[in-house]
């Protein structure tokens, strides 16, 4: 991840939940300190453990934060993640917002290794979508790649996808893809999705960058990767999932685009439990 990016979003993400100062805060003296473990609830992957580090340096550079796993690790019910050292109150006014995004992050990270060990395959990846939570697009992409997966486009920015809206208003495949080869420069990429074998034969005259096979069965996606010149990708998407991806392992396609490893994941639990330490003798 960007951490100038990261750090950004952090902040934002403290000011709505913070506001004008943690009201709980008043229990604890100014520099009463203490000791916090996150400890996973639940097996799966990890990902995102740089939001502690980060997040809590925004809050107070004097919190210390150790990780004791590593991105992309598999942990178990119980397993020790993070261990943060200082101001208790520092320490309670983080735990919600950095549990919830690495919460999250883990979910993604576990699902999209769990698809790719469901694919099971040296030649097709497994890739996510524009599908994400708004305002959190670059974190669930990360931990996409954390899980074994890959990146679609980051936005409508830096990739060309020409859908079915776009074709009916150009009129073609063959008119779209001109319009946009003749407004981008040449290192902009461009994908077409098809859904009939007529579309296919067209797109493959049009010669785009990537042709998207939409809602086809896994025989007909053989077949249609099978008349796509080999400097043409290929991706299928549209109602693949981690029951069904066995049955696309021998396909042909370059990609699979699965909208759900960031779109339905629920978060993969985790706690903070805080232990404060003694007060000497004589305060």
């Amino acid at each position: 991840m960007n951490r100038l990016k990261a750090e950004a979003a952090l902040k934002r993400f403290l000011m709505e939940d913070l506001g004008d100062g943690d009201a709980s805060s008043v229990i604890f003296e100014h520099d009463e300190g203490g000791e916090a473990i996150v400890r996973a609830k639940a097996d799966g992957v990890v990902a995102g453990l740089s939001v502690f580090e980060w997040g809590y340096a925004l809050l107070d550079p004097a919190l210390r934060v150790e990780k004791l796993k590593s991105d992309g690790e598999h942990v178990v019910a119980g397993d020790a993640l993070v261990k943060i050292s200082g101001s208790v109150a520092g320490i309670l006014a983080g735990e919600r917002v950095f549990l919830n995004l690495v919460q999250r992050m883990s979910a993604i990270a576990t699902l999209t290794q769990q698809c790719v060990a469901a694919l099971d395959s040296k030649h097709t990846r497994i890739v996510d979508t524009r599908k994400t939570t708004p305002g959190l697009r670059m974190f669930e992409k990360y931990a996409v790649r954390v899980g074994g997966g890959f990146n679609h486009r980051n936005g409508l920015y830096d990739a060309v996808m020409l859908k079915d809206n776009h074709i009916a208003a150009a009129g073609s495949i063959a008119e779209a893809v001109r319009k946009v080869r003749a407004a981008h420069g040449h290192i902009m990429p461009v994908e077409v999705e098809v859904e009939t074998e007529e579309q296919l034969k067209e797109a493959i005259a049009a010669a785009p960058d990537v042709i998207m096979f939409d809602n086809q069965t896994p025989e007909g996606m053989t077949r249609w990767a099978a008349m796509v010149p080999a400097g043409i990708r290929t991706e299928a998407s549209g109602g693949i999932d981690l029951e069904k991806l066995p049955a696309y392992r021998d396909t042909g396609v370059d990609v699979i685009s699965i909208g759900a490893l960031t779109h339905s994941v629920s978060n993969l639990d985790m706690s903070m439990n805080l232990t404060v330490s003694p007060k000497e003798e004589g305060r």
